[in-house]
């Protein structure tokens, strides 16, 4: 049986909300390479050490996984690796020897300066008339928790 044209158009790629968002993550994260780079620093890495500069103080990795959406599973190898090129230090919890803490090093804090001169010049390429970073990041937002159940 054929679709009719209405519905052979909600499974066109274009047509698709998925694959705009994909696309554009990808982009971005593409956009953000060349400071990642300069930084010695994954993407993955660079959201943790957002959380933290954020905070400004040691959280759980529980925590971590919260803001950043992501389990203990996919965090503790990333973390381990963070602590092993010293941009993390990893402290377990005096009270509660499961909770592990993760904190700033001085070489996380150097990074944070250079980050912020970077994304000062990326943000301003996004600034077009046809786009508004704010309203986009409310949408995305919204479409998050929503996601979320």
């Amino acid at each position: 049986m054929a679709l009719s044209t209405q519905d052979a158009l909600l499974v066109q790629l274009d047509q698709q909300l998925c694959f705009k968002l994909y696309a554009a993550s990808r982009l971005m994260i593409k956009a953000y390479k060349p400071m990642l780079d300069a930084l010695d620093i994954t993407y993955p890495q660079y959201l943790v050490l957002m959380v933290l500069w954020e905070a400004d103080k040691p959280v759980t990795v529980g925590e971590l996984g919260e803001r950043l959406l992501l389990d203990s599973g996919t965090l503790t190898p990333l973390l381990k690796r963070m602590a092993d090129n010293e941009l993390v230090q990893r402290t377990r919890g005096q009270e509660d020897e499961r909770q592990v803490w993760i904190g700033l090093t001085e070489r996380a804090r150097a990074i944070q300066t250079e980050a912020v001169g970077w994304v000062k010049g990326a943000v301003g390429q996004l600034q077009t008339p046809a786009l508004d970073p704010a309203m986009l990041r409310e949408q995305l937002a919204d479409l998050i928790t929503l996601l979320q159940g």
